[in-house]
């Protein structure tokens, strides 16, 4: 691969991250939104559901062939941390604190992933950019706390455990992504727990719907089509095209996308050092982009 090429291709790969990074931003707050009205395991088999059919769909038009069986154990991790652990662990951690602390656990995101990338991927990115990482996700982390946010040792030990399986599921879905494509993956993983969501969609499902709001239902639909498949797309093709830790590193302006549609959906307060710290948090991503090889 020329250079020029390279250089397109780790381009391509930071935009396609970006869109997806975006995307993610409105998965806490939306999921925020639907717990308060819907049991957390109804919205996690139900997204999951609604985005198996609508992959299921797409794979079906598009005629894609079944994935080898040496990608099986790949397709299960990505399944596990993505579709089921995150989605899971974090409704039900937002159900003890807000969203907006949910952003001391989105800030060590980017870690997580870097060091998933290295395990499961065979990444090895160059010392400075650990120092860059880590200094980013300190940022974000020393912001939420600086917030003066009250915590729950319950929902701050549910959340670290959907921080790790969501590292785990970006990570190997990255990986796996550069043989099997972007948007199969994510629609591979839907597919394979199809079995298991399904039913428990079923079982979970509200006696009554009287009490759930307008606001809960299209939170529902938010992650159901864009947290759960939409996204997945353009991020797993980042993640293929520019490498997972580096492109994982975008994951540092999640929080403050997030904050925003918190504030605009969930009245939540967003002072001036918001902006400071995004500040410090770009120079970190671009200082972690150019040590990433």
């Amino acid at each position: 691969m020329s250079i020029n090429t390279e250089a397109t291709e780790s381009s391509n790969g930071w935009l396609n991250g970006l869109l997806g990074v975006i995307i993610f931003s409105g998965s806490l707050p939306a999921t925020r939104i639907a717990v308060l009205d819907l049991d957390p395991f109804f919205v996690t088999v139900a997204r999951a559901t609604i985005a198996d059919i609508l992959a299921l769909i797409v794979l079906l038009i598009n005629k894609e062939k079944f994935p080898q069986k040496t990608q099986f154990l790949s397709l299960g991790i990505v399944a596990l941390g993505v579709v089921i652990g995150f989605p899971l662990l974090s409704a039900l951690a937002l159900r003890y604190v807000t969203s907006a602390h949910s952003i001391v656990f989105v800030g060590i995101l980017p870690v997580s992933t870097a060091v998933f990338g290295i395990i499961r991927g065979g990444e090895r990115p160059r010392p400075v950019f650990w120092i860059f990482s880590i200094l980013g996700s300190l940022l974000v982390v020393g912001y939420a706390l600086k917030q003066g946010i009250s915590s729950s040792p319950i929902g701050d030990i549910l959340m670290l455990l959907s921080v790790i399986l969501c590292g785990l599921g970006y990570a190997e879905g990255g990986k796996l992504s550069k043989t099997l494509g972007g948007w199969q993956v994510i629609s591979w993983a839907l597919v394979f727990s199809l079995p298991v969501v399904l039913p428990l969609t079923y079982i979970f499902l509200p006696t009554t719907v009287a009490h759930v709001s307008i606001g809960a239902w299209t939170s529902l639909a938010y992650v159901s089509l864009f947290s759960m498949f939409i996204g997945f797309i353009f991020w797993y093709k980042g993640l293929a095209q520019g490498g997972i830790a580096s492109i994982g590193q975008l994951q540092l302006l999640q929080p403050f996308f997030g904050l925003i549609l918190a504030a605009s959906l969930l009245h939540e307060e967003v002072n001036i050092g918001m902006l400071f710290v995004t500040i410090g948090v770009i120079l970190c991503v671009g200082g972690a982009k150019k040590f990433a090889k």
